[in-house]
């Protein structure tokens, strides 16, 4: 039976992977012999992965943070 971390470890491998190839397929979009777009596309389409990114990213953080959080009284009540 897979443990939680080699699950993790095989899933985050190819999600990674997929994400990796996903964004260099929108990297060939750059070729302007191909296609024409705008810088303001342009920056949409970044604006749009940086604001994922920085969303996804905060997921770990927030977890993380849930995991070493650990309850204490306030001083001075009582």
């Amino acid at each position: 039976m897979e443990n939680k971390h080699d699950k993790f470890i095989r899933l985050a491998e190819h999600r990674t992977n997929d994400v990796l190839n996903k964004l260099r397929l929108i990297g060939n979009l750059s070729n302007k012999k191909n296609y024409n777009y705008s810088s303001e596309e342009v920056n949409e389409i970044f604006n749009a992965i940086d604001s994922e990114l920085k969303k996804t990213k905060n997921m770990f953080e927030l977890e993380s943070e849930k995991n070493d959080s650990q309850f204490k009284f306030r001083k001075g009540k009582g």
